[in-house]
């Protein structure tokens, strides 16, 4: 079961994925919580990929929208804490070359400060 969990720091909002996002009931619910973010007052945006272990194709469209979104508000999208895994689709995809990939929530936090 995959969850979504928001928290609002001073610089960003950060989104906290958990479990997989194939496609179902829990990617509306991502697509609903990012827009919520993105249409917020917050000038930025950390989603925190650590305990997701699958993104289908949805998903990395709707991840997509959102940078879309703050880059035209600007402001950054930043992924955070992307495993083996995930960084290996963003790479196959070469969905690196368009979205901030930090290594730690930390980091993404001073990168935006």
């Amino acid at each position: 079961m995959a969850k979504i969990k928001t928290e609002t720091h001073e610089s960003a909002d950060v989104v906290h994925l958990e479990g997989q996002f194939s496609g179902g009931d829990e990617t509306d619910e991502l697509h609903a919580s990012l827009m919520q973010v993105a249409r917020s007052s917050a000038p930025n945006a950390i989603i925190d990929l650590e305990k997701a272990t699958f993104l289908n194709s949805t998903a990395l469209g709707i991840l997509i929208t959102i940078n879309s979104m703050f880059m035209a508000k600007d402001g950054k999208l930043i992924l955070a804490n992307v495993s083996k895994a995930l960084e290996n689709i963003f790479i196959i995809t070469k969905l690196n070359l368009v979205f901030n990939i930090s290594g730690t929530i930390e980091g993404a936090l001073k990168e935006l400060s």
